[in-house]
């Protein structure tokens, strides 16, 4: 039997922030393309702190103004604790210029503002519809079949798939273009909860990680609807440890226990176990990986939305790029681009496991301008190579917690 077949010049796989942005910046300058999205929304996804950088790429995709219209919680930056030690970041003091602010978000409702509005933009967009195959000729064209919300089968032709399918990660899956992620393996449990106690004022707005050691942290998001988000990162064997008890859990957390006792959970809390993730390859003949579909970096820097949204716009406008004016060389102009804040970010979130990151943030006295330029990569201006802490971030880190060490031992 001959399917019903629709022919677009893009397929997007994926309704969360990548597949947002780069439909409706393709939208904007007059691409034909059709977004899929397995789930039904509003649902709910892990990923609800910002980066400053992500507010850029909402801009230039026409989706800025929802956004803040909604009145989400304004994140200015993020506070670390250690003990009786506080480090606070604030975005405005960066080595890099640009927004020095963002959002703490319920991604169900983000998410689902995101969506509203591309199709208000005009893009066509469905929702419970699979991806079940696709097929590439030598042009890169595509024949991809789909199933509808009632198990009925179709094919989109297109000239080039956007995979933003975040944890989904279909063209991985359907390709075999997984491979084991760097990144050491932890597991997370989370949920929200309905904070009926928190404080007055700055505290009670404030995204705070409460490090509780070197390998295992504690998550607090506050939403301005009343409800914050509260999760724990830890070697998965201590995550499966408490089977599930986030009540038991909280009594690690010697500052947030009181909040949070007795609190009601929204839902029972939802694991993730090992989710780092990495690919062989970010692109092929007529397709690019997008955010979590690529790659996904361990969640203490929040860098999952920002890696989304930068290469959701830069494979969008490489795109239109390719069907306008010339040829790609998707290897430099998105890949070898891509895996440069991929890999500074990584370089991060390993060096915050060795404890040589905790160390340069707990140390003291601060040091203002060494501080300023990890406060631009926490930002997400991880593309920066003004910053000596994107620049040399492979050796940088390391370096300088050797110093601090071998200075408090001849202090001894």
């Amino acid at each position: 039997m001959k399917l019903n077949q629709i022919a677009v010049d893009v397929l997007v796989i994926g309704a969360g922030p990548s597949g947002c942005v780069a439909s409706a910046y393709l939208n904007k300058k007059g691409i034909k393309v059709k977004v899929v999205e397995k789930s039904k929304f509003p649902r709910f996804v892990i990923g609800e702190s910002l980066l400053p950088k992500c507010m850029e790429h909402f801009e230039e995709a026409g989706l800025l103004q929802v956004l803040t219209d909604h009145g989400f919680e304004i994140k200015r930056g993020a506070r670390f604790l250690s003990n009786d030690i506080v480090c606070n970041f604030d975005f405005s003091k960066k080595h890099t210029p640009g927004w020095d602010w963002t959002w703490q978000v319920p991604r169900a409702d983000f998410d689902q503002l995101l969506a509203d509005e591309i199709q208000k933009q005009g893009v066509d967009l469905s929702f419970e519809h699979e991806v079940v195959d696709t097929k590439f000729n030598d042009e890169g064209i595509s024949i991809t079949t789909i199933k509808d919300e009632n198990g009925q089968p179709y094919e989109v032709k297109a000239k080039y798939i956007i995979d933003s399918s975040g944890y989904g990660r279909v063209l991985p899956r359907l390709l075999g273009l997984d491979k084991p992620s760097s990144i050491p393996e932890h597991s997370s449990i989370f949920t929200h909860v309905k904070d009926i106690n928190r404080p007055e004022g700055k505290e009670g707005t404030l995204i705070t990680f409460d490090v509780l050691d070197r390998d295992t942290w504690f998550w607090v998001i506050p939403f301005s609807n009343g409800d914050t988000s509260i999760g724990f990162v830890g070697k998965t064997e201590l995550i499966e440890s408490y089977e599930g008890d986030m009540e038991n859990m909280l009594k690690l957390s010697k500052y947030y226990h009181k909040r949070f006792e007795n609190v009601d959970f929204k839902f029972k809390p939802i694991s993730i176990k090992n989710y780092a993730k990495s690919v062989t390859q970010l692109f092929g003949k007529g397709y690019v990986l997008t955010g979590n579909s690529a790659e996904f970096l361990d969640p203490v820097f929040s860098s999952g939305v920002t890696f989304a949204t930068e290469s959701a716009l830069k494979s969008a406008k490489l795109i239109v790029t390719e069907l306008t004016e010339r040829p790609v060389n998707w290897q430099t102009e998105y890949s070898d681009y891509i895996m440069k804040g991929v890999n500074v970010f990584a370089t991060y979130v390993k060096e915050w496991y060795t404890g040589n990151l905790q160390t340069l943030f707990f140390h003291r006295p601060e040091n203002p301008e060494i501080k300023k330029q990890i406060c631009a990569v926490l930002a997400g201006y991880v593309w920066d190579e003004t910053n000596p802490f994107v620049k040399k971030h492979d050796r940088l880190v390391k370096n300088l917690a050797h110093i601090i060490h071998m200075n408090e031992e001849q202090e001894k």
